[in-house]
Formats: C-alpha cells, sequence, structure tokens
C-alpha cells in the first residue's frame, strides 16, 4: 500500500461499520443501568473516551513503516487493558475489542504480524477473564468453595475462553480470506492493464511495422521500374535525332516498364502484401531482372545461382527485393560495366553476394539511405548478417548471410 488507511479508501467499508457497532455496543454496556450488585464500573465517563479514542484510530491505520505499526498496535493494546481495568471493581468484559484489535492487524500487518496479534490478543482476554474470576473468589459474600461451584465455574471459564479463541479464528481465517481475494482481485486488474497497455505497445508497433513494409514494398517494386523507365527515356531522348529506330525500341522498352509500375502500384494498393515472385522460382525471378538490366543499361549480370535446398516464400521474397534494390542501386549511382552476383546455399545458411566494379562510395557516409535501410531490416527480420564493401572508385560489395532452418 502506498498511503495509509483511511475512511475514503478503506479496503472493507462493512468491517468499519461493524467495529462502530460493536464499540457502540460497549459504550451502551458501560451506561447500562443494569449492573451488578458486587462490580460496578466506577469511571464509566473515562471508560467511554477510551471507547471512543480507540474507535477513532481505526479512522487511519499505518501502512508506511513498520515502526509506527508496532507503535499503534502497542497503543490499541494499552486502551484496551485501560477499559478492562479502569476501575477497581469493574463488571464489564470488552472481548469485541480484541476482536476489532485483529481485524485491525490484518489490515497492516503480514501474516507473521497477524498471528502475532492474535496469539496475544487471546492470551489478554484470557487473563483478563481469569483475573475476574480471582476478584470474585477474594469476595466475601460468595463462597466460592463449593465443588460444584468451582466445577461449573471453572467449566464456564474454559468454555468462555474456547469460544473466544475459536470466534478469534475465525476473524483472523475471514480476514485472510478477505485480503487474499482482494489481492487478487488488485494483481489481476493490474494484469489486465498491463496487458492492456502491452496489446496498444504491439498494436502501435505492428502498425508501424506495417508501414515499414509498405514503405518496402512500394520503394523496392515502384522504384526499381521507375529507376528502369527513366534510363530508358533518357537514352530514348539522346538517341531521337542521330538513331530514331534505336530511340523507338527504348520507348517500347519505357511503355513496358510504365505498364509494369503500374501494375506494382496497384498491387500495392490493393494487397499490400504481393507476392513479387509470382510462382516464380528466385532463379527464374532473378534472371528476369537480369535481362531487365541488360535491356535497361546494356550491362548483361554474371549469375552463378546453385541453391540445394527449396526457400520458403518468405526468404525467397527477401532475396528477390534485396536482389532488386542492389541492382536498382547500381543502374542508378555505380556506373558499372561489369555486375557479379552470387547465390549458394552451404550447410544451413543461404549466402548472397552482388558486386560491381563502379564508382563505389564511402561506406560510413552513405548507408543511411532507405535502399540500404530496406535491405537491412530484410536480413536481419531473418535472423542474418548483412554487410556492405565499397570504397570510392573501388567498386560496390553486398553480402548477405541468411540461416536456413530444415
Amino acid at each position: 500500500m502506498n498511503r495509509s488507511i483511511q475512511f475514503n479508501n478503506y479496503p472493507f467499508k462493512f468491517l468499519l461499520y461493524l467495529e462502530w457497532v460493536l464499540l457502540t455496543l460497549a459504550i451502551v454496556s458501560t451506561i447500562s443501568p443494569l449492573k451488578l450488585r458486587l462490580f460496578f464500573n466506577q469511571f464509566p465517563e473515562l471508560t467511554i473516551c477510551s471507547l471512543i479514542i480507540f474507535g477513532v484510530m481505526g479512522l487511519r491505520l499505518p501502512t508506511h513503516r513498520y515502526k509506527h505499526k508496532i507503535i499503534y498496535t502497542i497503543v490499541q493494546i494499552i486502551l484496551i487493558l485501560f477499559t478492562n481495568f479502569l476501575g477497581i471493581k469493574t463488571a464489564r468484559l470488552f472481548p469485541f475489542l480484541y476482536l476489532i484489535l485483529v481485524t485491525r492487524s490484518c489490515l497492516i500487518f503480514q501474516m507473521q504480524g497477524r498471528l502475532v496479534v492474535a496469539i496475544l490478543s487471546f492470551f489478554l482476554f484470557v487473563s483478563t477473564l481469569l483475573w475476574r474470576v480471582s476478584q470474585i473468589s477474594l469476595t466475601p459474600t460468595i463462597n466460592l468453595t463449593t465443588p460444584i461451584i468451582k466445577e461449573n465455574l471453572g467449566f464456564f471459564v474454559f468454555s468462555f475462553a474456547l469460544l473466544f479463541g475459536l470466534t478469534l479464528l475465525f476473524f483472523l481465517l475471514m480476514m485472510n480470506t478477505l485480503i487474499a481475494e482482494r489481492q487478487s482481485r488488485e494483481q489481476l486488474a493490474f494484469a489486465n492493464q498491463k496487458l492492456r497497455e502491452y496489446a496498444l505497445k504491439i498494436e502501435n508497433q505492428a502498425t508501424l511495422e506495417e508501414r515499414n513494409r509498405i514503405a518496402r514494398e512500394i520503394h523496392d517494386s515502384l522504384g526499381h521500374s521507375l529507376t528502369a523507365l527513366n534510363l530508358q527515356l533518357e537514352t530514348a531522348v539522346k538517341l531521337w535525332q542521330s538513331q530514331p529506330k534505336k530511340a523507338q525500341s527504348f520507348l517500347q522498352n519505357a511503355k513496358q516498364l510504365g505498364s509494369q509500375a503500374l501494375q506494382d502500384v496497384r498491387h500495392s494498393v490493393s494487397t499490400m502484401g504481393s507476392l513479387p515472385l509470382q510462382h516464380q522460382s528466385l532463379a527464374a525471378a532473378v534472371t528476369d531482372l537480369a535481362d531487365n538490366v541488360y535491356q535497361t543499361t546494356g550491362i548483361k549480370p554474371n549469375l552463378n545461382i546453385a541453391l540445394s535446398v527449396t526457400l520458403s516464400q518468405e526468404i525467397a521474397t527477401a532475396i528477390y527485393r534485396i536482389i532488386q534494390e542492389s541492382l536498382t542501386n547500381i543502374c542508378k549511382y555505380a556506373k558499372a560495366t561489369q555486375i557479379d552476383l552470387i547465390i549458394t546455399s552451404k550447410k544451413n545458411h543461404l549466402l548472397l553476394q552482388i558486386e560491381d566494379n563502379g564508382i563505389g562510395f564511402n561506406v560510413g557516409q552513405n548507408t543511411t539511405g532507405f535502399g540500404i535501410k530496406s535491405m537491412r531490416d530484410r536480413t536481419l527480420a531473418l535472423g542474418g548478417n548483412f554487410k556492405i564493401n565499397s570504397h570510392p572508385n573501388c567498386g560496390c560489395q553486398i553480402i548477405v548471410n541468411i540461416p536456413l532452418i530444415e
């Protein structure tokens, strides 16, 4: 508990109302006109005052420092003893006060402290009861030496003590059950709250990942088609005056690429999860990409594809997208005249190498683009390793190593 127990946050208000009822009964018994001839309360005002103080203490229970709990409990016990022994000859017993004491101890102590208070309450009550009986035996007007009276009085004391002990045990078990149930409800509510928070985080993360996936799909598919289309149009413009027939062939290729780009857009918008291989094998799809590069740039990529295992759709799609993005970057920036592409599967991993002899770049300064990030994210999502080796005027090498689970 983070704060003391008060009326506004009392865990079981019906117990607080029960306390008030029991204390009211105790006060009424103190001022009751029905008094025994031999025993009476000499100081009813002080007794009532003690009961009121005891009742007011129940409106604020300490839950912070253990020392405060001990002091609080000791003060309660002193008030109970003061109430029971206030008059030299008092005829009132207040067993209800010990029940209230045990009830409060259950709210502020753990199990060990509750047991100590319950046992202490039982022995204090029995001690008070025995003291009352001894006071009766000292009264000269009452003869307790008769064996029958002694036996009946002893049986009464034993029965009363046993009844009080069982009542005390019942209250202790009831409070433990109520507190355990309340703690279970609080833990369940806390777990549900955490679950809702985690679900919201997962939903937000899933939304973010889906956005990133859509961005990668659009970038990898549409970006490749538009890059090739742009190169075809640039070449056609350059050859339009000198070689119109050859320029027309480039325009035809550009038209095909435009249709492909439109198809990619439709797939991205409609499904956002289109399969780029379209039931092709990875080798056949990569061969089509290589032919596309050759038609666009005049460079024929050297392919070495040796796969001894059947790749899952997830891995095949990721490899295809990585190759597609790599070839797009080579066509746009590398100014290469040779492209080597190797795909092999060895033991439990797949190795992809893409290398060109272009102008290269500084890896430390030019690896933050979306294309490279997309390739790295696709690799890491499959538990693989992604590496770029490049230097200015020394070409570029991309190495992707992905584990294969049999």
